[in-house]
C-alpha cells in the first residue's frame, strides 16, 4: 500500500489493513530511530577514544604543574567542546520542521562527534575496564526500560512533568555543586539522576511511539526521516546522561 505524496494519505482500506500498515511502519520507524541512536553512540565513542589515546589529548587536556604535581587541566578547546553540544541540541530541537533532511542528519553527526570530544576526559579519570563495564550496564538498563516503555499499556505521560522537574532540579543542583564541590551532594545528584533518566528512557520511548501517527505516519516519508533523527537525539541524550551518572557511581578511578 503506497503512500500518496500529493494527498499525504494512504488509499482507503479496511481498518485491519490500515492498522497492519501502521504497525509495520511503526516498527520500521523505531528501528530507524534506534539505528540513528546506536550510530551516534558509536561516533561519540570513537571520537572520545581517538582523542584520549593520541597526541590530540594535549590540545584538550594539557599537562600543567600544580602544587600537587603534574596533572591534566582543561584547555579553552576542551571548554568549547563541553558547551558546544548544547547549541547543536537547540538547533535540532527548534529547527526540526525547518531544516532539510540532509541538514538535520549532518547536525546530528556533528553533535555526536562534538559530544565525543567533550567526553574525552573520562579516559583520564576512570579506568578503561570500568568504562566498558558501566557502558554495558547502561546499555542493559536502557534496553530494558526502552522495551518496557514500548510495550507497556500504562500511560507514562502523567509522569512527564515529574521527570522534567527532576531533570531541572538535577541541573540546578549540579550548577550549585560547581561552587560547593560537595561529594555528598554529587552522590545524591547521581542517584536521583539515574532514576530520572531511567524513567525518561521509558517515557520518551512511549512518546515516540505515540507521536509516530501525528508526526511521521501522517506527515509523510520526508518528515518521518527528520523526526527519526530528532527522536534518536532524545534517546541518545538519555543514554549518555545515564552512562555518565552510573560512571560516577560505579566507575573505578585511575590511580595516577
Amino acid at each position: 500500500m503506497a503512500f500518496s505524496p500529493e494527498t499525504r494519505t494512504y488509499p482507503r482500506a479496511s481498518a485491519a489493513t490500515t492498522a497492519a500498515v501502521m504497525d509495520a511502519g511503526l516498527r520500521a520507524y523505531m528501528l530507524r530511530v534506534y539505528n540513528w541512536m546506536a550510530s551516534g553512540l558509536l561516533v561519540t565513542g570513537v571520537v572520545a577514544y581517538a582523542i584520549a589515546h593520541t597526541s590530540l589529548i594535549n590540545a584538550f587536556y594539557p599537562m600543567v604543574q600544580t602544587p600537587y604535581g603534574m596533572t591534566h587541566t582543561a584547555s579553552p578547546l576542551a571548554m568549547i567542546a563541553m558547551f558546544a553540544p548544547l547549541g547543536f541540541v537547540l538547533v535540532l530541537s527548534l529547527g526540526v520542521n525547518k531544516l532539510s533532511t540532509t541538514a538535520a542528519q549532518a547536525l546530528f553527526w556533528a553533535f555526536c562527534a562534538t559530544m565525543g570530544a567533550s567526553l574525552t576526559n573520562i579516559f583520564l579519570i576512570y579506568t578503561s575496564e570500568s568504562i566498558v563495564r558501566v557502558f554495558f550496564i547502561t546499555a542493559g538498563t536502557f534496553g530494558a526500560m526502552s522495551l518496557w516503555g514500548y510495550t507497556t499499556k500504562t500511560d507514562l505521560s502523567r509522569f512527564g512533568s515529574f521527570l522534567m522537574m527532576g531533570l531541572i532540579g538535577i541541573i540546578i543542583a549540579g550548577l550549585v555543586n560547581i561552587f560547593l564541590a560537595s561529594s555528598a551532594l554529587q552522590f545524591a545528584i547521581s542517584i536521583i539522576g539515574v532514576v530520572v533518566f531511567t524513567g525518561l528512557t521509558a517515557y520518551d520511548t512511549q512518546r515516540i511511539k505515540a507521536d509516530y501517527v501525528q508526526y511521521a505516519y501522517a506527515a509523510g516519508p520526508e518528515m518521518a526521516t527528520k523526526r527519526s533523527v530528532y527522536d534518536a537525539l532524545s534517546l541518545y541524550l538519555n543514554f549518555i546522561n545515564l552512562f555518565m551518572l552510573l560512571l560516577q557511581l560505579l566507575g573505578n578511578r585511575n590511580s595516577n
